[in-house]
């Protein structure tokens, strides 16, 4: 195994939300919209705090996880930013 397969890789993910509305009673939930995965903590929150401007997305969050490459496993997220409407962190 080569050093660079033992090591873990890191992800930066702005995840963006919107609002779906849910059958007749029109109960409003979070949805996810849409997922883009940069290179630095400081290209997803900037990415995070510029759509959540946007009319169409409600809110977004900027985070972090880590991946064994090894064995394909990610971690927990660690938030960099969550800005506007957002899940509950155990509803993540």
């Amino acid at each position: 195994m080569t050093d660079e397969e033992s090591t873990s890789k890191v992800h930066y993910i702005c995840q963006t939300y919107i609002e779906k509305k849910a059958g007749r009673s029109g109960q409003v939930s979070l949805q996810i919209d849409k997922q883009f995965q940069y290179t630095s903590a400081s290209q997803a929150k900037e990415r995070a705090e510029r759509e959540c401007r946007s009319e169409a997305c409600v809110g977004a969050d900027a985070y972090m996880v880590t991946e064994d490459p090894s064995s394909g496993e990610v971690g927990e997220p660690t938030f960099i930013v969550r800005v506007g409407s957002v899940p509950e962190f155990d509803a993540f």
